[in-house]
């Protein structure tokens, strides 16, 4: 019976140990009579010690062979060749102390107490549940290949480390064991990322750095082979012990690598095999990581990802992405995203509205609706790149012939205009980087006021830019274009009413002598003359609420484009130049002229200290904001300006990248575009002004051919010009009182974010608090751009850029209440057209 023990626990099948009758209990029928109550209790134990081993051997080789996670791999053949080896080995010496007499289990007349045996394998029982737990969460019994219940390697490290924290000896000492198996596993897949930007052969869909099309297809080796390749960061794949900071580094190192490795296959010039990346494989970098030991700690592996970022950055990138490439894509988008060319803003909205008034020229019965709106009116891809064509054309004619602008260049080769598709791009789950930030911008969409459609304006990130610029980075000025384009194109809009001469003169000009002296001649003058007092006394409400509504447009314009926008920007240009905050002026090309000296930086960069805003915002000429001098064109290489410091800081490209999310970030809050009321009241009041624009439009039709009826007897029989006048006054009047309250709501909500923003004990604009926020979830790193900020700011990094404090909504306000729009109406003594606009004469 003995050897029939042994044998069983071994893992043999065996009639004395039935799995059955050992689950079932002493109380069960005898199998064998000849054993005793105790004997049975015994062997109970004993059996539950052999299923166990049986069912670990099966699970754990099915796992070997099958499991997609090379890490569950790593951790099930540990179990099967180390711990149940063990237990293998402690069979074998219990059956050769039996065989050779050990008095230890052999006692009088060679008797040998089962009690002894079973008292040999009792720990073991404890530590074969345990392993049989861990293998039932890395494949349960019940799933299959492929299946939800697979585990992936980053949980089972998750759930193993948890696990080692137990008041049992040998379990700590066995999960130990079983995280230093698993954390190896996982460092050869990080190492072929670290060290030469590829992803790991094996269990690739268990990493958590994943290769997608941006066109789409999830297939990178369909990707890799048209040279179009992206590599996200997917959180669910990701340890705890790694920091969110440690994450985005990781995901830079090896999508720099990729570059560069990629751009040697492409010019074929690296041959040598000791240089695959197209560098020389640094030792120190396989020295830092094969210094960690397990358990790996967050500090530990943090220090060793920043060792090697700073060790590439100093070699490899500082000539894949040097300092003037950066500044240069982000000077173009200040100019064209973000409107600092003003040029540019006047000369799209001018040629967009052309396309759409040729566009209602040609009607379609079956596609415009009753009312003559422009919500049927169908707006064709090709004429929004035509308006965007145009605008370039336009652009180009205003230059001189012996200058050349590089940046209007490089914005024609990569600034493309297009109408939004939702079959285009990334779907949101595949596309994760920056989610956080899109997600805490208002859905108030301003995208379909330039078209009758949702339009966008983006930036064609080519490599290597892309390791500076995330896609979903792109999506946000997008936005913000759309949002800025709107305030500039209703203000654009509003101010060419009075280029409209007949709406405020009598025009053609009445007769004079000698036809004005005669009886028929004074009674036409005099009719004139009283219709055109009358259509004044009509059109005074109508022209004090566009003057007002110009008004609050340029001050709301000029707060953002100048103080936020403006001011952001000189402050976030001055810290990558590490050129302290109002140091002097910035370097210039030498290709581009300056028609106007540039505003004077702000000295200090958290208050508003800075010149009107309203000034930069309403100018038409460009205030160029390019930062590279002549010797960054000529030679390549970045210089510091005159009276700069030439023992500055040089910030690592994956720094530059954080900061730059950080200003993007400062962007949207200090734009107010997480305000979901301010925004929904502005979207309202921009809506209302093209109504009213449209309406004052039609009427000047309407009245020029009821002057050609009354006057010059040209009859339309198939119009009642006075009776649509009369429904166009009526019209006008509800549009204006529509306008005049979206002022009030617009001011009104400016004061509740002045309120909530300056409000007891709590900061204006907490970037660190909000960015904390939105980056931590169910205790993993965000998926977002915001998860390097709340780190780096705790660790309290003196590199780390600090966002500029824009001023405060109370100036603003200051502003608008000077012009009396907060209460009791709009007094059209404060908003006459000539006070306003005094080159049009105001008559």
């Amino acid at each position: 019976m003995l050897h029939e023990i042994l044998l069983s626990l071994s893992g043999q099948p065996s009639p004395l140990l039935d799995p059955e009758v050992a689950a079932a209990g002493p109380t069960t029928p005898e199998s064998f009579p000849l054993l005793s109550p105790p004997e049975k209790a015994l062997l109970a134990s004993l059996a539950r010690l052999s299923r166990l081993h049986a069912l670990l051997r099966a699970h754990t080789s099915r796992i070997s062979s099958s499991h997609p996670s090379t890490i569950c791999r790593a951790v099930s053949t540990a179990i099967s060749t180390e711990h149940l080896g063990r237990f293998q080995k402690k069979i074998l010496e219990v059956e050769k102390a039996v065989l050779g007499k050990d008095s230890a289990y052999v006692g009088g007349y060679g008797i040998v107490p089962l009690s002894t045996i079973v008292s040999e394998f009792a720990p073991w029982t404890r530590r074969l549940e345990w392993l049989w737990e861990v293998a039932r969460f890395m494949q349960p019994e019940s799933a299959a290949d492929g299946t939800p219940g697979m585990c992936s390697g980053a949980r089972l490290i998750d759930y193993l480390r948890a696990e080692s924290q137990t008041g049992y000896l040998d379990l700590e000492e066995i999960a130990l064991q079983l995280v230093k198996a698993a954390e190896t596993a996982w460092m050869r897949q990080l190492s072929m990322w670290l060290l030469y930007g590829d992803l790991p052969t094996f269990g690739k869909d268990d990493f958590f750095i994943q290769a997608i099309d941006p066109n789409g297809d999830d297939d990178d080796e369909g990707a890799s082979s048209r040279g179009v390749i992206d590599f996200v960061m997917n959180v669910d794949l990701l340890p705890k012990f790694v920091s969110p900071a440690t994450a985005s580094s990781i995901l830079f190192i090896g999508k720099s690598l990729n570059h560069i490795r990629g751009r040697r296959n492409r010019s074929a010039i690296d041959t040598s095999a000791s240089s695959i990346t197209g560098i020389t494989l640094e030792s120190d970098h396989i020295h830092h990581l094969s210094s960690l030991k397990s358990p790996i700690s967050t500090a530990a592996l943090s220090n060793a990802v920043t060792a090697i970022r700073h060790s590439l950055s100093q070699t490899a990138l500082s000539k894949l992405l040097p300092l003037p490439k950066i500044l240069e894509v982000l000077s173009l988008i200040h100019d064209f995203l973000l409107l600092g060319r003003g040029e540019f803003a006047m000369a799209l909205v001018s040629h967009a509205d052309l396309r759409v008034q040729a566009r209602q020229r040609r009607p379609e019965p079956s596609r415009r609706d009753k009312s003559g709106g422009l919500d049927g009116l169908v707006i064709k891809e090709g004429e929004v790149m035509a308006a965007l064509a145009q605008t370039w054309t336009e652009l180009y004619s205003l230059q001189n012939e012996e200058e050349v602008d590089e940046e209007l260049d490089l914005a024609r080769e990569l600034l493309h205009l297009s109408i939004n598709n939702n079959k285009k791009g990334m779907t949101p789950s595949r596309d994760v980087a920056g989610t956080n930030l899109i997600a805490e911008i208002s859905s108030v969409s301003f995208d379909d006021l330039l078209f009758p459609a949702s339009t966008s304006l983006s930036l064609r990130v080519q490599p290597p830019i892309d390791l500076f610029l995330a896609p979903s980075d792109i999506s946000v000025y997008s936005i913000i274009h759309s949002y800025l384009l709107g305030i500039r194109r209703a203000q654009i809009r509003l101010s060419n009413l009075w280029k409209h001469t007949p709406l405020r003169r009598n025009h053609p000009s009445p007769w004079g002598p000698p036809r004005s002296n005669t009886r028929g001649g004074e009674s036409r003058l005099r009719s004139q003359r009283q219709r055109q007092n009358a259509r004044s006394v009509q059109m005074r409400p109508i022209w004090a609420t566009a003057s007002a509504s110009i008004f609050v447009l340029s001050e709301i314009g000029g707060y953002l484009q100048g103080e936020v926008v403006q001011g952001s920007w000189q402050h976030f240009r001055q810290w990558l130049e590490g050129t302290p905050p109002g140091s002097g002026s910035m370097s210039r090309p030498a290709s581009r002229p300056v028609s106007r000296p540039v505003s004077r930086p702000v000295s200090r960069p958290g208050t508003a200290s800075a010149s009107r805003p309203g000034t930069a915002y309403a100018s038409k000429h460009h205030e160029t904001t390019s930062i590279l001098s002549a010797d960054t064109a000529l030679t390549g290489s970045w210089r510091p300006s005159t009276g700069q410091s030439t023992q500055q800081h040089q910030h690592d490209p994956e720094t530059l990248t954080v900061a730059h999310r950080r200003y993007l970030s400062s962007l949207v809050q200090y734009l107010f575009l997480t305000e979901v009321p301010f925004t929904s009241a502005l979207r309202s009041f921009l809506t209302s002004i093209d109504h009213l624009i449209a309406l004052v439009s039609r009427l000047e039709t309407v009245q020029r051919n009821l002057d050609l009826e009354m006057d010059e007897g040209v009859v339309d029989a198939l119009a009642d010009y006075a009776q649509e006048e009369r429904s166009l006054l009526q019209d006008l009047r509800e549009a204006r009182e529509e306008v005049e309250a979206g002022i009030k709501e617009i001011v009104a909500r400016l004061r509740d974010i002045d309120d909530s923003r300056s409000g007891e004990g709590r900061k204006v604009f907490d970037l660190s608090t909000t960015t904390t926020a939105t980056t931590t979830n169910n205790n993993h790193p965000s998926q977002g751009q915001h998860g390097p900020f709340a780190s780096a700011a705790a660790a309290g990094d003196p590199n780390m850029y600090i966002p500029r404090k824009a001023a405060g909504v109370d100036r603003l306000l200051m502003k608008l209440d000077f012009g009396s729009l907060n209460d009791g109406g709009i007094d059209p003594r404060y908003f006459q057209p000539s006070s306003a606009f005094p080159e049009y004469g105001g008559e």
